[in-house]
């Protein structure tokens, strides 16, 4: 059934990081991102396709953490539907006013029934796109934010709530057990029209694994990672480069200074015709998570930052699934 608002698309995220000065060489320097504008706690950054403020915000703080993910709407009035929606639901929400969050208007704050904390707006001021500034481009060359990698305990809940109340399409999804006992592991959900803005992952949660960023092919994320490791950034790549069998994208993982993982990412599909069926996955396929069988590292299936209260500021503590739905990322 068709809502009365519209969801465009993942479009910034809030991180936070103990040292603006490093992180500002790390995601400048590094990653080839642009300052937009910076203060004492906030460093606010687009990549060379953005024509708005930030995809996203790095905020000083004491240990990595996610601050929220944002999607934006179609239009202001989606915002007041989405309120009456939330209020209905009883979800935990707040109003950010026009300013608070620099270059954004009014926004609506909300903690997901997966302890995620979820931001929608509308309005976001307008910066220099930087796609054909050629002599400005960096070794690293992001062109736009993709999406969001969240572990949560709860899928099942969570899956139903985003397709049934805000509209995310499925693209992909994995299974563990079968027969009977099968039940979603995993599944990849969007609305712009490719594999996901959106992934929900079981584990202990709620916890961010990482945010997407768009490269153009694959020659683009082997050059970005000679840059790095140039730079002296050999040890912030976790994850060597190769072809996920979900998604069938092309990807390398990297981490920040303080942890917070990023993948550089390429290769996915479009996704809405509206014949348009799933594809399904199994937790046991070798293939899955690495098309080419390749084992990922312990820390890329073990570790991933804290998220905060929407309200309090508060890490969350995550909570651990239980010994029949534990599986390993």
């Amino acid at each position: 059934m068709k809502k009365p608002f519209d969801i465009v698309r993942l479009h910034h995220v809030e991180v936070t990081v103990t040292d603006l000065d490093r992180a500002y060489d790390f995601y400048v320097h590094g990653l080839g991102l642009f300052e937009t504008a910076r203060d004492d706690t906030h460093l606010y950054l687009r990549a060379l396709e953005d024509a708005n403020h930030h995809c996203l915000v790095l905020t000083k703080g004491e240990q990595a953490s996610l601050n929220h993910i944002a999607y934006r709407v179609s239009a202001d009035e989606d915002l007041d539907e989405l309120d009456r929606l939330f209020t209905k639901l009883g979800t935990k929400k707040k109003w950010i006013q026009p300013g608070e969050e620099r270059g954004q208007g009014r926004a609506l704050r909300i903690q997901d029934p997966g302890g995620l904390p979820v931001e929608f707006f509308f309005e976001m001021e307008k910066a220099e796109r930087m796609l054909q500034k050629f002599h400005l481009h960096k070794n690293t060359k992001i062109k736009r934010i993709d999406h969001a990698n969240c572990l949560i305990t709860n899928i099942d809940e969570v899956y139903q709530w985003y397709s049934n109340h805000l509209g995310f399409m499925t693209s992909e999804y994995t299974v563990k057990g079968y027969g009977e006992d099968e039940k979603m592991w995993a599944a990849w959900m969007h609305r712009k029209p490719s594999v996901h803005d959106l992934a929900l992952i079981s584990e202990t949660g709620p916890r961010y694994h990482h945010t997407g960023f768009w490269m153009d092919d694959a020659k683009s994320i082997l050059d970005a990672c000679d840059h790095l490791a140039a730079m002296g950034y050999a040890r912030n790549i976790e994850r060597s480069p190769g072809r996920h069998g979900t998604s069938n994208a092309f990807f390398v993982y990297v981490r920040d200074p303080d942890g917070n993982r990023i993948e550089l990412y390429t290769g996915d599909y479009f996704t809405n015709d509206p014949d348009w069926e799933p594809v399904k996955w199994h937790l046991d396929d070798p293939q899955r998570a690495t098309f080419w069988g390749t084992e990922p590292p312990v820390s890329w299936k073990t570790e991933a930052v804290l998220v905060q209260d929407i309200l309090t500021g508060i890490l969350l503590e995550p909570k651990p699934l239980t010994p029949k739905k534990q599986e390993t990322v």
